[in-house]
């Protein structure tokens, strides 16, 4: 049986016992909201548990994404094509596209700021949900819904908006979560009248010069999916790494956009979860 990386480390904050005693559930199964032809399971960390401020920077380098309250990772039976991925601050260089993008928004001012609702941003929210994902289960959502998914009681997060500098129109807000070598891009809402601006794009944009400037190494991006249309823009930023359950890895792509050979592990394996408690809620 080999080493456990988390015991030569000393476990999450120094604490074996973090690890050791973790309470995972798995989700029953529900349609994919990437693939709705297809049905999902999700790994979610105990909601419950109070080190979840601690615990979260590492359930990142895991793989785990924060939606909410709730930590989780896409845990199918049938289907592995779900990758975390995220941008090495350090190696990022934009690209002719991305360069343009910033170019053609350099009127575009951005605030950080207390990830708070407002009427405003509730207002753009509404709007861009209508626009972007309509009948797609989240145009129906209210205030309080808008707070339960992208405003954690618990985490460190911040709302990255970006506003025309001369009309003061709010574009976009970039939700953003933050620990203390890292960026985590939750979820990001815009103004679909200037969908042609790549408001998307930029928002990633400004969120890699902000790790930039305050020195995190890296910004995660959520999940990955080969072949997924609207998953394909991820793969366009430089020192993209990806997380193949065992370790973090750089990604390289073809001419096509398909994935090609795996680089050696850029960072020391982290634990399997199959190492830690698995319980039925």
């Amino acid at each position: 049986m080999g080493t456990d990386p988390l015991k030569e480390d000393g476990g999450l904050d120094g604490r074996q016992s973090d690890a050791e005693d973790l309470r995972l559930f798995q989700t029953a199964a529900h349609p994919c909201g990437y693939w709705p032809e297809r049905s999902a399971r999700d790994l979610v960390i105990d909601p419950r548990d109070p080190r979840l401020p601690r615990l979260y920077p590492r359930a990142l380098e895991w793989g785990f994404r924060r939606s909410g309250d709730l930590v989780y990772r896409p845990q199918c039976q049938s289907c592995h094509a779900c990758m975390a991925v995220r941008i090495a601050v350090a190696r990022f260089v934009p690209d002719r596209s991305q360069r343009r993008c910033l170019q053609r928004n350099a009127g575009v001012d951005g605030r950080v700021l207390p990830a708070q609702r407002t009427h405003e941003h509730f207002a753009l929210y509404q709007r861009y949900l209508a626009a972007r994902h309509p009948q797609g289960g989240m145009d129906g959502h209210g205030a309080a819904e808008f707070d339960q998914f992208l405003i954690g009681e618990w985490s460190d997060s911040r709302f990255l908006e970006l506003r025309d500098a001369v009309s003061h129109h709010l574009l976009a807000v970039a939700v953003t979560d933050l620990t203390a070598d890292a960026m985590s891009a939750v979820y990001t809402f815009y103004d679909p009248d200037h969908a042609d601006r790549g408001l998307g794009t930029l928002a990633i944009l400004r969120q890699i010069e902000w790790a930039r400037r305050e020195g995190r190494d890296f910004l995660y991006l959520g999940y990955w999916i080969a072949g997924h249309g609207k998953m394909d823009y991820k793969r366009r930023f430089s020192g993209l790494e990806g997380y193949d359950g065992n370790a973090w890895r750089t990604l390289h792509f073809d001419a096509d956009g398909g994935l090609l050979p795996a680089d050696e592990p850029i960072s020391l394996p982290v634990p399997g979860l199959r190492r830690l408690s698995k319980r039925s809620p």
